[in-house]
């Protein structure tokens, strides 16, 4: 299994950017598929991004569609998460998560399906 950290998050203005990273130690990195979550205070934890092992198939939440970039580097072992005009209901704790599949196998959004996950990182959007 692999032991994920995160790193990158903070506060921001809305409007504003931010990169998530996510870099991975232990176990083959380009078995996996990847996945950021986010939880906000008083809410379940939610879907945000996914990509899958081969790095083809790409899926967003409705939420961050069109202001989010999934993307991994298999050669650093890294997932990041390219956050784009940001707004005060991005506030929350990120997740990176990662899954071991075959490589035709698509994204998943579903938490369950990861058995690997991070520590969490907060973001903060002021308005």
């Amino acid at each position: 299994q692999v032991q994920l950290v995160e790193s990158g998050g903070g506060l921001v203005q809305a409007g504003g950017s931010l990169r998530l990273s996510c870099a991975a130690s232990g176990g083959t990195f380009s078995y996996y598929g990847l996945g950021w979550f986010r939880q906000a205070p008083g809410k379940e934890r939610e879907f945000v991004a996914a990509i899958s092992r081969s790095g083809r198939d790409l899926d967003y939440g409705d939420s961050v569609k069109g202001r989010f970039t999934i993307s991994r580097d298999n050669d650093k072992k890294t997932v990041y998460l390219q956050m784009s005009t940001l707004k005060p209901d991005d506030t929350a704790v990120y997740y990176c998560a990662a899954r071991r599949t075959i490589l035709s196998v698509p994204s998943s959004r579903t938490i369950d399906d990861y058995a690997c996950w991070g520590q969490g990182n907060r973001v903060t959007v002021s308005s």
